[in-house]
């Protein structure tokens, strides 16, 4: 919870279950996979009537589904794949339904905005989220495949910004310092991408960068045109809608077990930035 994304995802969910007269117990690993074990352990054992997951480790998080089934909980995640190396589409045995952004077309729609924007390509560079996560793999996928088939654009640089502003902003420093040609910098979350234009401004470099989450800082850097894109997320409605979702599974009157459910996340310029309304 000490990132806004997942935050407002929470917030969302506290806020339907109330107006639902559902009780929270609200639990945060802090990025940490084994306090995450630890705490849907805890769940289990107080014997709670369900358990909405925000996976921190996609691998790790079978387990946690294994045992919420194994003791008759049911379980959903929102905003995280359970499983590494999967496609989004094949959701693990024993969600009852996964509610997610379309990682894999998100990252189409990051790389779109590159090849309308950027005609002439260029050198690039991706700005990764912590490894475990999913959306790693998945954001970075299509948006390479996008750029790849314009032949005009060449990957030379992979670093961790581990979703937050201020490692992402190193991490660019460090690029920069290397290869100061870069044109573009790919950071994976909205948060990255405004640490990332911070350490643009401060090399006097005219490279470009292209987020993904359409946060209000980010939002606000596509307007100033401190970044290039984005990519429109919907955090706090995603709560929302997964509890009333769940509320279905609590009632039994839930018949898709293991159903994927995506929502529309459009591609954010300079042309279109008010149309993003952010909710984190």
């Amino acid at each position: 919870m000490s990132v806004t994304f997942p935050a407002a995802i929470g917030k969302g969910i506290a806020d339907e279950a109330k107006a639902m007269g559902f009780d929270v117990v609200e639990l945060d690993a802090q990025f940490n996979a084994d306090k995450q074990v630890n705490d849907v352990q805890d769940l289990i054992s107080q014997k709670v009537d369900g358990i909405l997951l925000i996976p921190v480790d996609a691998g790790l998080s079978t387990r946690l589904v294994d045992a919420a089934v194994k003791a008759g909980i049911p379980i959903a995640s929102v905003h995280g794949q359970v499983g590494a190396d999967r496609p989004l589409a094949d959701v693990y045995k024993g969600l009852d339904f996964l509610y997610i952004e379309d990682e894999v077309a998100a990252g189409a729609t990051a790389g779109k905005i590159a090849v309308d924007q950027m005609p002439a390509g260029g050198k690039v560079a991706i700005i990764e989220g912590q490894a475990g996560f999913a959306e790693v793999q998945l954001r970075a996928q299509d948006f390479k495949t996008t750029l790849e088939k314009t032949g005009k654009f060449e990957f030379v640089a992979n670093q961790p910004g581990d979703w937050t502003a201020e490692k992402a902003q190193a991490a660019c420093q460090g690029i920069l310092a290397a290869q100061p040609d870069i044109a573009l910098f790919y950071a994976q979350s909205d948060d990255m991408g405004v640490g990332c234009s911070k350490a643009v401004k401060a090399a006097n470099s005219a490279a470009k960068v292209i987020g993904v989450g359409g946060s209000k800082t980010g939002i606000e850097a596509v307007a100033n045109g401190d970044m290039l894109g984005t990519v429109c997320y919907k955090p706090f409605s995603s709560g929302q809608e997964a509890v009333k979702l769940f509320a279905k599974v609590l009632e039994g009157t839930w018949t898709e077990p293991g159903k994927l459910i995506t929502y529309d996340t459009p591609g954010i310029t300079k042309a279109n930035v008010d149309s993003c309304t952010p909710q984190w």
